[in-house]
C-alpha cells in the first residue's frame, strides 16, 4: 500500500486544552513542547519537586525516549503522540503495576470510538492494530507519584516505521488523524478509568483488558531479564495483572515481568 505523508501541523495546546476541558475535570495542566529528551524524565523531575497530579506533557520530538526494557522509542516530528501523565495514586503501591493496563484499555476505547479501529492489547502494555504494534506504554514510580508514558504512532508511513512489526493509525485506515482530538479522547477515558481504579482497584480495568486481549489464548514465548526462556499458551491474567502461561508439560506459571512474543502456528 502506498500512502503519502499527511500534513503534520504542530499540536495546538490551546485547542487540546479546550477539547479536554469539555470532557474532563481531572487534568490540571497540559504542556506541549517542541523537543525534549524524555517526557517521562521531565515529569519525574516535576514529581520530585512536588507537582500536583493531573499534569500532561506532550513533545513533538523526544530525543532520548525509552520504552520497556530500555528500548529506544522514536517518531518523526508531528507524526505521533508522545506524552506523559503525572499521577499520585491512592491505592497501595503493590497495585501500581496495573496502571499500564488502565492506560491500554482507555486508549483502545478512544481509538475504537474516534478512529473507527479495532485495537487489540498485547501483554503487558502494547496496543496492536492488525497484529502490529501502534503504541507502547511505560509506567515508572517516582517517590509517591507514578509517571505514565504513552507513545502512539499516528501518521507514520511504512518507510518511517522504526521496525517492520510496527504500524500507525494512518496505515491502519483510521477515520481521524487529528492528534488533539485523539489525545483529548484518550485523556478523557483514562481519567475516568483511573478514578475507578483508585476507588475499586484494578479488577474493572483487568476485565476490560481481557475483552480486548490479543495475548490470551495465544501461543507465546517469554524472555526473562535473567536469560530464562518459557513457551506456552497464555491462559489468563490474574488480579494483579500478571500473565498466566501453560507450558503444556508442567504447572501453569504466573509471569509478573518479561518480554512476550506472540508465536505463529509454525513457529
Amino acid at each position: 500500500m502506498c500512502v503519502s505523508t499527511p500534513t503534520r501541523k504542530p499540536l495546538d495546546r490551546v485547542a487540546l486544552w479546550s477539547l479536554l476541558s469539555e470532557k474532563s475535570d481531572f487534568w490540571t495542566a497540559v504542556d506541549v513542547v517542541a523537543v525534549t529528551g524524555s517526557t517521562n524524565a521531565d515529569l519525574a523531575a516535576a514529581a520530585r519537586d512536588g507537582a500536583e497530579e493531573g499534569r500532561v506533557l506532550i513533545a513533538e520530538i523526544q530525543s532520548s525516549g525509552r520504552g520497556r526494557l530500555d528500548r529506544t522509542w522514536t517518531s518523526p516530528e508531528g507524526a505521533g503522540l508522545t506524552m506523559s501523565l503525572l499521577l499520585r495514586p491512592t491505592l497501595p503501591r503493590e497495585l501500581w503495576g496495573t496502571l499500564g493496563l488502565v492506560a491500554a484499555v482507555a486508549l483502545a476505547e478512544a481509538l475504537r470510538d474516534v478512529c473507527g479501529l479495532d485495537p487489540k492489547l498485547k501483554w503487558p502494555n502494547d496496543l496492536l492494530l492488525d497484529g502490529r504494534k501502534a503504541c507502547g506504554i511505560l509506567a515508572q514510580v517516582e517517590g509517591d507519584a507514578a509517571v505514565l508514558g504513552v507513545g502512539l504512532n499516528v501518521s507514520l508511513t511504512e518507510e518511517e516505521l522504526p521496525v517492520p512489526h510496527a504500524t500507525s493509525l494512518l496505515l491502519a485506515g483510521a477515520a481521524v488523524l487529528d492528534r488533539a482530538t485523539i489525545a483529548a479522547a484518550f485523556l478523557d477515558r483514562f481519567a475516568a478509568a483511573y478514578r475507578t481504579w483508585n476507588e475499586e482497584g484494578p479488577a474493572p480495568a483487568i476485565e476490560r483488558w481481557r475483552r480486548d486481549s490479543a495475548t490470551l489464548g495465544s501461543q507465546v514465548a517469554v524472555s526473562f531479564p535473567n536469560g530464562r526462556k518459557l513457551s506456552g499458551r497464555a491462559v489468563g491474567i490474574d488480579a494483579d495483572g500478571c500473565l498466566q502461561i501453560d507450558p503444556g508439560d508442567g504447572a501453569v506459571e504466573t509471569i509478573a515481568a518479561g518480554d512476550i512474543v506472540h508465536l505463529r502456528p509454525h513457529d
